[in-house]
């Protein structure tokens, strides 16, 4: 659905920053100095746990990470209703 707003500018000419949050964690600046190539650092969910999806660093809802046709990943937004 295409919106224009008073100073002409159409909500289809907005854009927007998506990202996604799959954990964190909290480290010490030692430890962040020692991660090296192989290095894994641990985060706070389960691997099958929703990620958050942020517009503009706010959370706009949760999804799962998928493998989409061409092999690049994506996010599938999940129901808001799903806990």
């Amino acid at each position: 659905m295409s919106i224009t707003h008073k100073n002409g500018i159409s909500n289809e000419d907005i854009s927007v920053e998506v990202s996604v949050t799959l954990g964190t964690a909290d480290l010490r600046v030692h430890q962040l100095l020692k991660l090296g190539r192989g290095a894994v650092v641990e985060l706070d969910r389960n691997v099958n746990d929703y990620v958050d999806i942020y517009a503009n660093d706010v959370l706009i809802g949760k999804g799962e990470v998928v493998v989409t046709d061409d092999e690049t990943i994506g996010i599938s937004m999940i129901p808001s209703d799903t806990k």
